[in-house]
């Protein structure tokens, strides 16, 4: 993984220390609360329901074990001892105290850790692929052209102060597993005919109160070119996105306001400016950004392994594990293994300090010190030895980490919602533990197979849930908390935005209605079909006759009407 150098180091260390006198001067009286929001929110500091929440950046989502064990000592020591991790791979703190902030960072800057770039209008984290450098299908490894676009777009000067909010995500593999669809820019790895690597790149992509599908603007773009094309798209958007109303000031706003070609147009009359200049990336560059992501000291194993295979035969429940929460490798004799933060009762993606340090063990025994968060609020020991996992899964097991649910209908995202945001129309967590409650029977979850749920607490959409299987909105009803169901949502190459089916729900009736989808489903499928695939075939009316009876038919014209 990349390592700071002195020039980085610096930055970041006057960073804080930057940012600690801002703070010493705001709690002094010397700032005033607009004055400091915008210095703290260059930091990742949030003020939510009930305390300040720090966001810290896990670049593209790749950690070592230092880095979390230092989040660890960070939870245990500043906080309350647990982190949430996010659908953009980064570490959320909820319950920091603000003076003390600074020395959080302080502590985070020893590891090559910050909260840059983290909120605000700004550039955002990278995010990629979880199983980047490893997966069987991936074309070419994003992770070194996701840390060039890293270090172009932190303390870019004219990117500072955007109309709004900026990110990108990378995909490298043939399958997208990147969301790029639902980014402002998505950047999907491609090999021309003459078998150059390239991009497409998708634009306008977005989720939010106004969810979007991105537009195609180029079919391929040379490697070697895509900070100068990005940058295009960034000064288009600079100088003609909305700064009246935050509502309309994504990107996506304005290449549905523009119309694609026009704005695919914009960009390329802005990139003739650009193009072949110093932003264009040079072999040595990439070659030297390229060594740190260099692979780990594989052996050279046989591609079976006669102890893995006996333990599958003989233990159901670690059979069971293999199938949902162990993926093939690209390197002959490993795998890459997904431990799960969804176990029943617990808030989605949280983590404990000391599940932190017992996963930092981990990667250090199995997988070279090295780990990786995905965008389903998991993490990933990225390399792991087929002989070790019967003994790795016998360990995660006992800390809790081994629910065989990757995938499942109790693998859910989740966002924080009203427990902890202040834009929270409704809690999120309790749906989630009521939903993994009502199906905690694992034979019956591995029954019904793949489906996504995703929860959020308000139309921020930060657990995705325009994209979900079934998505679940928390909504404001006369004061009180409600829940819009949507089915039909999909990631990857043929992302979809999920319908609405109806009015909402209670909290209470959530569970009941998420049963009655599943019933359908369960009744209706064929063969190997999916829960999604079932909604594709049928449409939307057998699930919303299922969960509303005979109030089905006025359901069309109902849909029109907000139900918040």
């Amino acid at each position: 993984m990349y390592q700071y150098d002195e020039y980085d180091r610096k930055i970041v260390r006057e960073r804080v220390a930057q940012f600690r006198d801002q703070t010493r001067r705001y709690l002094a009286g010397e700032l005033t609360k607009d004055e400091f929001r915008y210095l703290r929110v260059q930091n990742g500091l949030y003020i939510q329901r009930y305390a300040p929440m720090l966001r810290i950046a896990v670049p593209y989502g790749l950690l070592c074990s230092k880095q979390l064990r230092r989040l660890a000592h960070v939870a245990r020591k500043y906080d309350r001892g647990y982190g949430h991790f996010t659908t953009r791979q980064n570490l959320q703190l909820n319950w920091p105290e603000l003076p003390r902030v600074p020395d959080i960072l302080e502590e985070l800057a020893e590891v090559e850790m910050h909260g840059i770039q983290t909120s605000g209008n700004c550039i955002r984290n990278i995010t990629t692929d979880a199983f980047a450098g490893i997966a069987p299908d991936e074309i070419a490894d994003p992770r070194p052209l996701c840390e060039i676009l890293r270090q172009w777009s932190t303390f870019h000067p004219e990117f500072a102060y955007l109309p709004r909010k900026f990110k990108i995500a990378v995909s490298g593999t043939v399958e997208d597993r990147a969301v790029t669809y639902l980014h402002d820019i998505g950047l999907h790895v491609l090999k021309n005919d003459q078998g150059e690597i390239g991009f497409r790149v998708i634009v306008g992509g977005g989720m939010g109160r106004t969810p979007v599908i991105g537009k195609v603007i180029r079919e391929f773009l040379p490697w070697q070119h895509i900070l100068s094309y990005c940058e295009a798209i960034l000064r288009v958007y600079n100088r003609y996105g909305r700064r009246d109303n935050p509502f309309k000031a994504r990107i996506k706003i304005l290449v549905n306001a523009t119309g694609p070609e026009k704005f695919a147009q914009q960009v390329e009359e802005e990139w003739v400016h650009l193009k072949d200049g110093p932003s264009t990336i040079t072999q040595a560059e990439y070659a030297r950004v390229a060594a740190h992501f260099k692979s780990p000291d594989y052996r050279t194993l046989p591609p079976i392994n006669a102890g893995y295979e006996a333990s599958r035969r003989n233990s159901i429940p670690f059979a069971k594990w293999v199938e949902r929460n162990v993926r093939a490798h690209r390197v002959p004799g490993y795998a890459a293994v997904t431990l799960s933060l969804k176990k029943p009762g617990v808030a989605p993606g949280d983590c404990t300090s000391d599940q932190m340090d017992f996963i930092a063990d981990l990667a250090e025994r199995y997988s070279f010190g090295e780990l990786r968060v995905t965008h389903e609020q998991n993490l990933v020991l990225s390399d792991v030895a087929l002989s070790d996992l019967f003994e790795l899964w016998q360990k995660a097991r006992g800390a809790g980490l081994a629910t065989p649910n990757i995938g499942l209908i109790t693998d859910i995202i989740c966002c924080p919602g009203g427990d902890f945001c202040d834009l929270a129309n409704a809690k999120s967590i309790p749906i989630a533990n009521a939903i993994q409650e009502r199906f905690e029977d694992l034979d019956y979850q591995h029954d019904i197979g793949d489906i996504e749920i995703n929860i959020s607490g308000c139309m921020n959409s930060c657990g995705h849930h325009h994209v979900g299987h079934i998505g679940i909105l928390g909504v404001d009803k006369h004061d009180s908390e409600w829940y819009q169901i949507s089915i039909g949502g999909r990631q990857g190459l043929a992302a979809a935005l999920g319908k609405v089916i109806g009015p909402s729900f209670a909290a209470a009736e959530v569970p009941d209605v998420i049963e009655k989808l599943i019933a359908v489903y369960v009744a209706q499928r064929r063969d190997e079909e999916l829960f999604i695939d079932v909604v594709e075939r049928l449409g939307i009316e057998p699930f919303q006759t299922a969960v509303y009876g005979e109030r089905t038919r006025g359901l069309r014209g109902e849909r029109k009407v907000a139900n918040g």
